[in-house]
C-alpha cells in the first residue's frame, strides 16, 4: 500500500505525462481517475470479487449437500460439503475486511489527489482562475466533487465484482438448466437497459442541484468577505434575503434530484422483485416436470435471492456513476481552463520555438524606467512615485499593466437562473453557453498575454521577459490581498527568509506594531482565517508589512492605506520613503499625506497622464489635481476609519495572492 493523498504537481497543459488530468472529456478524466490508482483498483476489485463469490457459491454448496448428502442419506458427503461452506464463508469474511481497507484508502486517495489538482491549477493560473470559474464553484469541485470521485471508484470496483460474481451464477444455472439459465442471462440486461431511461431526468436534477449549490457558495463567500461593508450600509438584510432565497432554490432542487434518486431505486427493487419472482415460478415448474432435483430447486430459491444483489448494485453504480459525470463536467471546467502565459525553456525560447531576448538580470532591469505606452506613465527608477487619479478602476487597471495581470473586471459569469421546472435540455443548454463563454474568454486571455504587452522595463517589452523574472522584480499589492490563517511570523515573512530585525523593520514602515502587541506570543502569536480577529486597518496594514518585507526591486502599492485613521496615515508616509529609499515604488492613492512625500506625482486623466510634477507643483498649477486630491482627502477622512469599516479603494482585484509570494509561476 502507498501512501496517501499521493504526491501531485501542477501540471503543464499539453503535457502527455500520466500525472496530468485528462480534461478532454468527463469519460476521460474518470477513466484517468482510475489509471491514477490503478494498483488500488485492482486491489478492489479482487477484494470485492472474493468477497462476492463465497456468496454466489452458498446456495450451489447448499443444493449439492441436499442431492448427495441429505436425500441418500450420506453423512460424509454432508459434513464434506459442511466444510466447503465454512471455508468459503472464512475467505468472504476476510475478504470483506480487506475490501473495506483498500476502499477506503481508494476512497481517500481519490479525494484529497482532487484537492491537489485544485490547489496546484489555483497556484499555477493565479488570478486568471476566478476569471475562468466563480469562486463558489472552484470550491465545490475541490470538496464535494472530490468525494463524488472516491465513490465512483468505490462503485467502481464494487460493480466489477458483482458483475464477475452475476457470470458465475448465470454459468452455475445455465449449466443446472438451459432454459433457465438463459432468462438469468438475458433479462437481467434487459431491466438494466430499462431503467437506464431513467437516468436521464435523474442526470438533469442532479445537474441543476449541483450548479445552484456552486452558486450559494458563491453567494456565502461573497458575504463573507465584505460582511463588514454591508454592515455599515446597513445590507445585511437585503443579503440576508437573497441568500435565504437562494437556499431555497437548492433546497427545492435537492429535493427533486432526490426524488428521482428514490424512484430509480424503487425501480431497482421493483424490477429485481418482479424477476425473482419470475425466476422462482420457472423453476418450481421444472421441479414438477421431474427436470430439476429437490436441492437444485433450493439452489435456484437462493440464486433467485442473491441476484438481486447484483441487480441492485448495477443500479446504484449507474445512479453514483451519473453523479460522478456531473462532478467530472464541472471539474474539467476548473483543471481544464488552459494557461494563458507563453512558455520558454531555460535556453531562452518560446514554447512556440521562437526566439527570446537575452537573459537580462533583475538588478538591471530594475535600473531602468518602467514605461506604460497605454497611459503615457514613465516610473523613474529609484523613486517613490505616486499616481492619482479621479476614477479608481483607472489606478487599478495600470497596476495590472505594470504587473502584467490580466484585468480584474472582466470574469466568468456564475450559473444561469434556471427555474425548478428548468428541462433537462434547457439545464443542458445553458451548461454549454456558460463553457462557451470560458472558451471565448480564455482564448481572449492567450491573445492579450501572448502578444506585446505594451509596457516595457529597462526598455523591453515585459512580454519579451519570462514571467517568473516579471513576478520576482514586479511586485503588486492591493487591498484585495489576504491575510491567511499561521503566526504572524509567516504572515509576514511566508518564506522564511528575513531576520528578526528586518521583520521588525517592515512592520515599523508599515505602523502594524499594534498587530504584534495585541497578539499572544509576539511573532508567533496565531492569526485566524482572513484575519478575523483583526480590524480591517489592521489587515491593511499587515498586508503592508508583508509587502514591504518582500523587498521587491519594484513595489506597486494600490490604496495601501484606504482603510486607515489619518494618524496612521501620516506615521506610514514618513516611514514608507525612508524604507524605501534608493528603490522604485509606485503608489496608486489620492491621500494628500500620501502625496505630499512623493519624489513625483502623476495625474492620470481619463486614464492618460494629463500632468506630472511634485505634489505641490500641481497643487498650486492644476486644477483638476486640486479637485481630485481634495475629494480624495475628504473620502479618506470620512471613511478611513482604522476599525476597518471604511470602503475599501478597490474591490473584487485580481491580485489576492500577490502580497503573498511573489514567486509563484503564474
Amino acid at each position: 500500500m502507498r501512501d496517501f493523498p499521493p504526491s501531485v504537481t501542477a501540471w503543464t497543459p499539453g503535457s502527455s505525462d500520466a500525472s496530468t488530468p485528462d480534461t478532454r472529456s468527463p469519460l476521460r478524466f474518470l477513466i484517468w481517475v482510475l489509471r491514477q490508482q490503478w494498483d488500488l483498483v485492482i486491489a478492489a476489485c479482487l477484494c470485492s470479487l472474493l468477497w462476492m463469490l463465497p456468496t454466489a457459491l452458498t446456495p450451489w454448496v447448499f443444493g449439492r449437500a441436499i442431492d448427495e448428502g441429505i436425500v441418500p442419506h450420506d453423512s460424509s458427503r454432508v459434513w464434506f460439503w459442511a466444510g466447503v461452506l465454512l471455508l468459503i464463508t472464512l475467505v468472504g469474511a476476510s475478504s470483506g475486511v480487506f475490501y473495506h481497507t483498500v476502499v477506503v484508502r481508494s476512497w481517500l486517495v481519490a479525494a484529497y489527489g482532487q484537492t491537489g489538482l485544485v490547489t496546484n491549477k489555483g497556484v499555477r493560473l493565479g488570478h486568471v482562475l476566478p476569471r475562468r470559474a466563480p469562486t463558489g464553484e472552484v470550491l465545490s469541485v475541490n470538496g464535494s466533487d472530490g468525494e463524488q470521485f472516491g465513490h465512483f471508484v468505490e462503485i467502481f470496483s464494487r460493480l466489477v465484482g458483482n458483475l464477475i460474481a452475476y457470470v458465475v451464477v448465470a454459468a452455475i444455472v445455465l449449466s443446472t438448466s438451459v432454459h433457465l439459465g438463459l432468462v438469468v442471462l438475458l433479462v437481467a440486461p434487459l431491466l438494466v437497459v430499462v431503467s437506464s431511461f431513467l437516468l436521464k431526468p435523474l442526470s438533469a436534477a442532479q445537474t441543476r442541484e449541483r450548479s445552484r449549490d456552486s452558486e450559494l457558495t458563491s453567494m456565502a463567500t461573497d458575504i463573507v468577505a465584505g460582511l463588514r461593508i454591508l454592515r455599515g450600509i446597513g445590507g445585511e438584510r437585503i443579503f440576508g434575503d437573497n441568500y435565504a432565497a437562494q437556499s431555497q432554490r437548492v433546497r427545492r432542487a435537492g429535493v427533486q434530484a432526490g426524488g428521482w434518486g428514490a424512484f430509480v431505486e424503487a425501480a431497482g427493487v421493483l424490477l429485481s422483485g418482479l424477476f425473482v419472482v419470475a425466476l422462482m415460478a420457472m423453476g418450481v415448474d421444472k421441479v414438477r416436470e421431474g427436470e430439476l432435483q429437490i436441492g437444485q430447486l433450493v439452489t435456484f430459491l437462493g440464486y433467485a435471492l442473491f441476484l438481486v444483489q447484483p441487480i441492485r448494485v448495477v443500479f446504484v453504480s449507474f445512479e453514483q456513476i451519473t453523479r460522478s459525470f456531473v462532478s467530472a463536467r464541472k471539474t474539467i471546467g476548473v483543471l481544464g481552463s488552459p494557461d494563458p502565459w507563453p512558455r520558454r525553456d531555460t535556453g531562452g525560447r518560446e514554447a512556440d520555438g521562437q526566439e527570446s531576448v537575452l537573459p537580462v538580470s533583475d538588478d538591471a532591469l530594475a535600473d531602468g524606467d518602467l514605461v506604460d505606452e497605454q497611459s503615457g506613465v514613465r516610473v523613474r527608477p529609484g523613486l517613490l512615485t505616486m499616481v492619482v487619479s479621479a476614477v479608481p478602476d483607472d489606478s487599478a487597471a495600470l497596476a495590472d499593466r505594470l504587473g502584467r495581470y490580466l484585468p480584474s473586471l472582466q470574469t466568468v459569469a456564475g450559473s444561469e437562473d434556471e427555474d425548478d421546472e428548468a428541462t433537462g435540455k434547457a439545464a443542458k443548454r445553458a451548461l454549454l453557453a456558460r463553457l462557451a463563454a470560458r472558451a471565448e474568454l480564455a482564448a481572449a486571455d492567450t491573445a492579450a498575454a501572448t502578444g506585446p504587452w505594451g509596457v516595457t522595463l529597462s526598455g523591453i517589452d515585459l512580454s519579451d521577459l519570462p514571467l517568473e523574472q516579471v513576478r520576482a522584480t514586479v511586485l503588486v499589492s492591493d487591498t484585495a490581498a489576504h491575510v491567511f490563517a499561521g503566526t504572524l511570523q509567516r504572515a509576514v515573512d511566508p518564506h522564511g527568509r528575513l531576520t528578526r530585525s528586518q521583520a521588525e523593520a517592515a512592520l515599523h514602515a508599515a505602523a502594524a506594531e499594534d498587530v504584534y502587541d495585541i497578539l499572544p506570543g509576539g511573532w508567533q502569536g496565531v492569526l485566524d482565517e482572513r484575519g478575523r480577529g483583526l480590524s480591517g486597518g489592521q489587515r491593511q496594514r499587515l498586508v503592508l508589512t508583508r509587502a514591504l518585507a518582500s523587498d521587491a526591486p519594484i513595489l506597486v502599492l494600490v490604496e495601501p492605506t484606504s482603510a486607515v485613521d489619518a494618524h496612521t496615515e501620516a506615521r506610514i508616509a514618513e516611514r514608507l520613503p525612508a524604507h524605501r529609499s534608493g528603490r522604485t515604488t509606485v503608489v496608486m492613492t489620492a491621500s494628500p499625506l500620501l502625496l505630499h512625500h512623493a519624489d513625483e506625482v502623476i495625474l492620470l486623466a481619463g486614464g492618460a497622464v494629463a500632468a506630472r510634477g511634485t505634489h505641490d507643483e500641481l497643487v498650486a498649477a492644476h486644477d483638476g489635481y486640486r479637485r481630485t486630491v481634495l475629494r480624495g482627502g475628504e473620502d479618506s477622512g470620512d471613511s478611513g476609519s482604522d476599525s476597518g469599516d471604511g470602503i475599501q479603494g478597490r474591490n473584487g482585484a485580481a491580485h489576492a495572492d500577490h502580497a503573498t509570494t511573489q514567486e509563484v509561476t503564474t
